[in-house]
C-alpha cells in the first residue's frame, strides 16, 4: 500500500516535470468506485487548458493547484501510483514508463497530455483509489480531518512527548491514527518503531522521555 514516501516521491516528480505546463490533453476512466463524485465529461472539461502550478500532500493525500479552481485530488488506496512517461518516479522500483509499454495503462484512471509533450498518468489496478475534483482540498474531509504530517509539519519535540503522556493507546496504533499524525501506515510504523527500539504494543503513555525523544527522530529518518 503506498504511504508517505510514495506519495511525496510523485509529488516531487510533479513538481520537477509537471508544473508551469498547460494540459492540452485529458482522459478520465469511466470507473465510478474511483472517480469521485464527477462525470469524465465534465472532469475532463474542468482540465482542460489549465496549467499546473504547484502539487501538494498531506499525510497519504495529494492534489494539483491549477490557475483557476476546481482541482484534481488523488487518494492512493491500495495499489495508486502516479507514473510520468521517461522519468523515475521511485528508485526502489520499477517506475519508469517505455516507450514499448502500454500506455497510458488499462489501469489508468487519470491521463493528461501537457503541452510540452510530457504525459502524467494515475493508475489503480485494484480500484480502492479515489480521484476527486475539489474547490480547496485542504478544507474538506477527507484531508481537513488530517493530523500534522509526519514530514513536513512535525511536532516539537515537548509538544509530542506532552501528546504522548495523554494517550493509552498502544503506540503503534497511535501511530497508524490519521488524525492523530497524517501519513504513517503499517510498514512505515513498523520501521519507525524497530529503529526507535520500542514494542508496537506498549502504550503511548508509558514511553519513556528519551524513547519519545528516539521515536520523534525515527519518524523522520524513516
Amino acid at each position: 500500500m503506498p504511504e508517505l514516501p510514495e506519495v511525496e516521491a510523485a509529488r516531487r516528480a510533479i513538481e520537477e516535470h509537471c508544473v508551469g505546463k498547460v494540459i492540452k490533453k485529458a482522459v478520465i476512466a469511466d470507473d465510478t468506485k474511483v472517480i469521485d463524485g464527477v462525470s469524465p465529461s465534465d472532469f475532463e472539461a474542468s482540465l482542460l487548458g489549465k496549467t499546473i502550478l504547484s502539487a501538494h500532500r498531506k499525510g497519504k493525500h495529494l492534489w494539483l493547484r491549477l490557475d483557476s479552481p476546481p482541482f484534481p485530488a488523488f487518494h492512493f488506496g491500495m495499489a495508486g501510483a502516479i507514473y510520468i512517461k521517461g522519468v523515475a518516479v521511485t528508485n526502489y522500483k520499477r517506475s519508469m514508463v517505455n516507450d514499448d509499454d502500454e500506455w497510458p495503462s488499462k489501469y489508468s484512471k487519470f491521463f493528461v497530455e501537457l503541452d510540452d509533450g510530457v504525459d502524467l498518468s494515475f493508475t489503480d489496478k485494484r480500484r480502492f483509489a479515489k480521484v476527486s475534483l475539489l474547490e480547496d482540498p485542504a478544507s474538506v474531509p477527507p484531508i481537513s480531518k488530517l493530523g500534522p504530517d509526519a514530514l513536513l509539519e512535525p511536532m516539537a519535540l515537548d509538544e509530542f512527548i506532552e501528546s504522548l503522556e495523554k494517550k493509552k493507546l498502544a503506540i503503534k496504533t497511535l501511530l497508524l491514527d490519521q488524525s492523530y499524525i497524517s501519513g504513517i501506515g503499517n510498514w512505515v510504523a513498523d520501521e519507525v518503531l524497530y529503529q526507535a527500539r520500542i514494542h508496537p504494543n506498549q502504550s503511548a503513555a508509558t514511553l519513556s522521555k528519551e524513547s519519545c525523544a528516539a521515536l520523534h527522530k525515527s519518524i523522520q529518518e524513516v
